[in-house]
């Protein structure tokens, strides 16, 4: 199925955002809004973006122009008659993801693609709402969605072959890596990101390390941002609600950090709201933010609630203590058939920009070797708890003697 005309519905930035990209590939797109002022913040932000590229000599103003005009803004359902596929980017809540398909799947003609944008919900259960469940799917874009490159396809339960191969030809087009995702919850990038910066805010809460020290030492290893600047980017209620999502799908090794509601408490939502894990007071758009005295006090007084957490009263701060746990919960995705091994590493690099030069986390496991992650892994659950358990893959890896590159063959042939 050719895609030659496209709605969005929600034009916050992420929507802003998707119809952006999709403009700038010629395609036409409509984008909704349930009001002028909503729409108008929408349109200004899509030419904001042409206009960052214009500053610097990407394209002519004239072509900017073009590509305006290829967006039709409105606040009516009557366009999306004529569209091939609808992408909803609406705020992340089934009570309001759910009135927005059962409007589409009324308004748009019988072949229209009807995809989420969501970053951790059932894209099944958004099918089954509809009439036409086996031509629902999810098409997750990362933010800002005009500069990442990584698109998540997932199929629901009812999702037919076609439907995939038409929005994953769709994001090709668009000039984006589209890796298919098994549905499940967090999907993958989120499902591998959370633990991880769940973690981090564990140490900072046990007073194993601060903020810039846990930062600086992942930055190290060979990611683009540390954690608490990541999780301030993201936002803080955007990241706690998705943490909620696992711990309802995964059970206890998913259970979020008691500091996360504090900081939501707090109203410490992250870069947007002014402060977060930082202070971005009198920060400018690109700048950094400030070490925040406050926030320490509040960290200390839920230290004096929370008590220790080990059994010997003190927790340790080290690298390895994030790298271990994400690198256990990819190889449980690809144990699961989430992902394949090349599309986990693809939605790695391009979806969490984590690319040192031994490649992503799978190709980060052989060069550690197998043997030691599991030996590491062993370490943590007995000093941490069951979180840290290695994915059983590792030891029949381990016992076969695929143990990365030292014996040319792990995850991938060396």
């Amino acid at each position: 199925m050719a895609i030659y005309k496209v709605g969005v519905v929600g034009a916050g930035t992420m929507g802003a955002g998707i119809a952006q990209v999709i403009s700038y590939s010629g395609i036409p797109v409509v984008l909704k809004e349930v009001n002028e002022e909503f729409l108008q913040r929408g349109v200004n932000t899509i030419r904001k973006i042409y206009e960052g590229r214009v500053a610097k000599g990407r394209m002519t103003p004239e072509e900017l122009e073009q590509k305006m005009k290829l967006i039709t803004p409105t606040t009516s359902d009557d366009p999306f008659k004529e569209v091939d596929l609808v992408i909803e980017a609406v705020p992340e809540l089934m009570k309001i993801k759910e009135p927005v398909f059962r409007k589409m799947d009324e308004i748009c003609s019988p072949g229209t693609i009807l995809a989420s944008n969501t970053s951790a919900l059932s894209i099944s259960g958004l099918g089954a709402i509809t009439k036409r469940p086996s031509q629902v799917v999810g098409l997750h874009f990362f933010y800002p969605a005009h500069v990442m490159k990584l698109v998540e396809v997932i199929p629901g339960l009812a999702t037919s072959d076609e439907t995939v191969e038409a929005v994953t030809t769709f994001a090709e087009s668009l000039r984006k890596f589209p890796v298919r995702v098994k549905e499940c919850p967090g999907f993958l990038v989120n499902r591998l990101l959370m633990p991880y910066l769940n973690e981090a805010v564990l140490c900072l809460q046990e007073g194993a390390a601060g903020i810039e020290e846990i930062d600086q030492a992942m930055k190290a290893l060979g990611w683009p941002m540390g954690p608490f600047t990541l999780t301030d980017a993201l936002g803080m209620d955007i990241c706690a609600e998705a943490g909620k999502v696992l711990w309802q799908g995964y059970g206890q090794r998913m259970q979020p950090a008691e500091l996360w509601s504090r900081m939501l408490e707090f109203k410490r939502l992250g870069r947007k709201g002014g402060r977060g894990f930082y202070d971005y007071s009198s920060a400018g758009p690109t700048e950094t933010g400030k070490p925040d005295p406050e926030l320490q006090k509040e960290v200390q007084a839920l230290q004096v609630k929370t008590g220790p957490s080990t059994s010997s009263g003190r927790t340790v701060f080290s690298p390895e203590r994030l790298m271990l746990l994400i690198i256990n919960e990819a190889v449980l995705a690809l144990q699961e058939g989430i992902s394949s091994a090349s599309e986990i590493e693809t939605a790695v690099v391009a979806g969490l920009g984590y690319s040192p030069s031994k490649g992503g986390l799978l190709h980060t496991a052989d060069a550690i070797g197998i043997d030691t992650l599991v030996e590491g892994l062993d370490k943590f659950t007995q000093a941490l708890g069951f979180r840290f358990h290695p994915a059983y893959r590792l030891r029949t890896m381990r016992n076969a003697g695929f143990l990365g590159v030292k014996s040319k063959q792990g995850f991938f042939t060396y």
